[in-house]
């Protein structure tokens, strides 16, 4: 399992009690307090358990602090438009920095946003980009999802799209590159556990070639399994073009040789 670092700007973080999820949101929140940010805590039905807190901070931190209902924060409704809602996302770190903020985080639940397959597939898509934006941006994000109504699956396919998650089985996480970098970044265990998992983050993610080639920063990757080896050569196949998986595990290399695939090479980094 990826366990959310300290460090990290994009966490997924899955539970099945509220009163947990509150205690971690109001300390990340309170961690952007501390360093100067403007916070937001998003949800459909109230903000529950943290309005006390919320109150609280709002009046010794004027302007820094707001309970945003979750229909505003993500106003293209259900079926999010993955585009618009990073731009939405985007303008309000703008406006935070512009207030004197040293930026914007967010908490958000976002539960009722991926009830159906076409909600979770336009979520997934939104979490690539606005994991690339935050990458860069002066905004950092929890996206808090409730395992008893999304279920493990779904779970499983929006966490591995993170940086770092909490209480989600993954081992792997595969994520939009830099602009200008390379197309994804693929870091931690692609072990049998990931063969149904792979496939779909790639269907969300959707790293798309340079020049003939796909680009993977593997640097992180520690387990590669054969069934891996075999969807990126299918995801090859389909945009017609190499994967190339700069990485240092020699695993790699012998695997490419061993099954003779033809559209997936390994670039050795030190």
């Amino acid at each position: 399992m990826v366990i959310a670092p300290a460090t990290a700007k994009h966490r997924c973080w899955s539970f099945d009690d509220q009163r947990q999820f509150e205690e971690a949101a109001q300390a990340f929140l309170a961690e952007g307090l501390a360093a100067g940010e403007r916070i937001w805590f998003c949800r459909a039905g109230g903000p529950g358990g943290l309005a006390g807190w919320l109150g609280q901070a709002a009046r010794a931190h004027p302007g820094a602090v707001e309970y945003v209902p979750l229909d505003t924060a993500y106003p293209t409704g259900a079926r999010l438009d993955p585009a618009a809602q990073v731009a939405q996302y985007s303008a309000a770190t703008d406006a935070a920095v512009t207030a004197g903020h040293a930026g914007l985080r967010v908490v958000a639940d976002g539960t009722p946003l991926v009830g159906t397959p076409d909600e979770l597939a336009a979520f997934a898509r939104y979490e690539t980009l606005v994991d690339r934006y935050i990458a860069s941006a002066p905004m950092r994000a929890v996206c808090g999802f409730d395992r008893r109504r999304v279920g493990d699956r779904a779970i499983a396919e929006l966490a591995c799209l993170h940086p770092a998650t909490h209480g989600a089985n993954v081992h792997f996480t595969l994520r939009t590159g830099p602009h200008g970098g390379p197309a994804a970044i693929l870091s931690g265990d692609l072990d049998p556990a990931a063969d149904e998992l792979l496939p779909a983050a790639l269907a969300h993610v959707r790293p798309e070639p340079t020049g003939g080639s796909i680009v993977f920063d593997a640097s992180d990757l520690r387990v590669f399994d054969h069934r891996a080896l075999l969807h990126l050569q299918r995801y090859a196949e389909q945009a017609q073009a190499d994967v190339v998986l700069r990485t240092s595990l020699v695993t790699v290399g012998k695997l490419i040789d061993l099954i003779g695939v033809t559209h997936v090479r390994a670039e050795p980094v030190r």
